[in-house]
């Protein structure tokens, strides 16, 4: 039987995290995931994080999953691929098959990090072939480059639903349309905005009612629900459809733990260890770390991840209580950071109404996916002025503040609390570098020219598609809503390794629809 001083289960964030902060006081680490790669999410999540400089804020998952492994392995981190971790025993002894053999490992400390797996809903036809998660869709996509189907229907406008359908976009796929039973959009309002302004129609208060095909899925009819979530008759709507994606939650992979005789609780969150404010489960030395101890986003993992690895270090003697607590008030902080603002936990259910600022929500948003033309006019990011300028149209109360670092002329301001909106303040002067719209993670930052020449504004949108279009290329302007607007002119497009892969395309639209143009065709 091997011996570490740290066994960690889950090469995801919050494992790697932990295995990285334990090794640099000098535990002895081991880590087992059971894919063939490690990295966990983070290898299929191409969109940039939001959150603040501390949390990777508009860095993509990709390259932290890359910056993470290779931490690892400079701190001397074993991983141990293909190894399905199927025992945890209360004298913290681990059972693990690597390839046909089974072998005991003993920890000293043991840190669960398993992550979450993807809810099922079932209708008539839900096991035909081509009826898929959300994150399998991913896998197909990102990690192995192979399109999860030619037409689309995903079902769930959770941030996992709104994120996944504009990486569908983006590998060319046609998503159909965005269906939830819920009467309001469950994601951040940018990731709904850049959906709907590809041309995606939402479907709110409906759902699933079959998938048809005989031997895959060829079709899917969907219908309204009432305030009781039951089918109104005669409601119905069919979509040509080859895949759905299901994208309806996920759920904590918290076996191990309870196998182990921990404390567990049955939360609206899913069935949780109960841990205190380090991570640590009612038995001393065993931790638990990102979402196996409750759903969150992976910036919030991986701080979890630091944490636990630091109380494990604690716990065996390498460091003091008061290291321990010192380290960890700044990652408290940080953790705390981003459970405010709309989306927080303790939001969870609520309808809210007003931004922190008392601006009322828009209404058009959460029912519709795109903000409207009168709304968008009350929010203290978009200012109109003379020459180029931003337009934030960032309305929501999200934990993110990458804008206002990235603008050198200090034109944003969004303060210390980062789920503040973001304010142009118009006393400065835009020199429209593009640096804004680039950093945005929702890409919900614009440059609009009224000034640009007689009758025609100058717009530049971020741009994440290929082939890139040429200037010169004659296409359709698309509103909020997706909907053709007007012709338009590419007049240029601008990359940068910068800008990290969010192209900057400028197109000369009519003067009359500078504030209306969001996309091009």
């Amino acid at each position: 039987m091997e011996r570490y001083e740290l066994i960690i289960v889950g090469a995801g964030p919050a494992g790697l995290s932990a295995a990285i902060e334990a090794a640099k006081h000098g535990l002895k680490v081991i880590v087992f995931d059971e894919n063939a790669k490690p990295g966990g999410q983070l290898f299929k999540q191409i969109h940039k994080f939001f959150g603040s400089r501390e949390h990777k804020a508009k860095i993509r998952g990709i390259k932290i999953g890359e910056d993470l492994l290779r931490e690892a392995n400079e701190y001397g981190v074993t991983v141990k691929l293909n190894a399905t971790v199927i025992g945890l025993y209360l004298d913290k002894e681990v059972l693990v098959k690597l390839g046909d053999e089974i072998k005991h490992f003993k920890g000293d400390t043991i840190i669960i990090a398993t992550g979450a797996s993807e809810n099922m809903i079932t209708f008539d036809g839900w096991t035909l072939p081509g009826v898929i998660g959300a994150g399998a869709a991913q896998t197909m996509m990102n990690l192995h480059h192979v399109k999860p189907g030619k037409r689309i229907l995903m079902l769930g406008s959770g941030n996992v639903g709104l994120v996944v359908s504009f990486q569908l976009l983006q590998a060319g796929c046609e998503v159909v349309a965005v269906v939830d039973a819920s009467p309001k959009v469950g994601g951040y309002g940018v990731h709904a905005s850049k959906v709907t302004r590809c041309g995606v129609p939402f479907y709110l208060s409906h759902t699933i009612i079959k998938a048809e095909g005989e031997e895959s899925v060829t079709g899917v009819v969907i219908g309204e629900v009432d305030s009781k979530w039951q089918i109104i008759p005669g409601t119905e709507k069919h979509f040509d459809a080859d895949t759905i994606c299901l994208a309806v939650g996920l759920s904590p992979m918290a076996q191990l733990l309870k196998m182990a005789g921990c404390t567990m609780s049955d939360t609206p969150g899913g069935y949780l260890p109960v841990c205190d404010e380090y991570g640590e489960t009612s038995i001393p030395g065993i931790f638990a770390a990102g979402d196996v101890s409750g759903i969150e986003e992976a910036s919030s993992a991986m701080i979890e991840g630091h944490i636990a690895g630091i109380a494990a270090a604690k716990y065996l003697g390498y460091i003091s209580k008061d290291l321990m607590d010192e380290k960890t008030a700044e990652m408290d902080k940080a953790l705390s950071s981003l459970r405010q603002g709309m989306f927080a936990p303790g939001n969870r259910g609520k309808v809210i109404e007003k931004t922190d600022e008392g601006i009322d929500v828009s209404a058009s948003l959460l029912k519709k996916g795109y903000l409207s033309d009168e709304e968008i006019l009350r929010f203290p990011g978009v200012k109109k002025s003379k020459g180029i300028h931003p337009v934030i149209e960032c309305t929501q109360n999200i934990p993110c503040n990458p804008c206002q670092d990235a603008c050198t002329k200090k034109c944003i301001r969004i303060g210390e609390n980062i789920t503040s909106l973001p304010v142009i303040d118009k006393e400065k002067i835009c020199s429209g570098c593009g640096m804004c719209v680039a950093s945005c993670s929702g890409q919900a930052i614009f440059l609009i020219n009224e000034d640009y020449e007689p009758g025609y504004a100058q717009v530049v949108i971020p741009y994440e598609f290929l082939p890139l279009p040429a200037k010169g290329y004659q296409g359709k302007a698309l509103d909020r809503s997706g909907s053709v607007i007007c012709d338009a002119e590419v007049l240029e497009v601008k990359s940068s390794p910068a800008f990290d892969h969010t192209n900057l395309l400028t197109m000369k639209v009519p003067l009359k629809y500078a504030m209306q143009a969001r996309f091009i065709k």
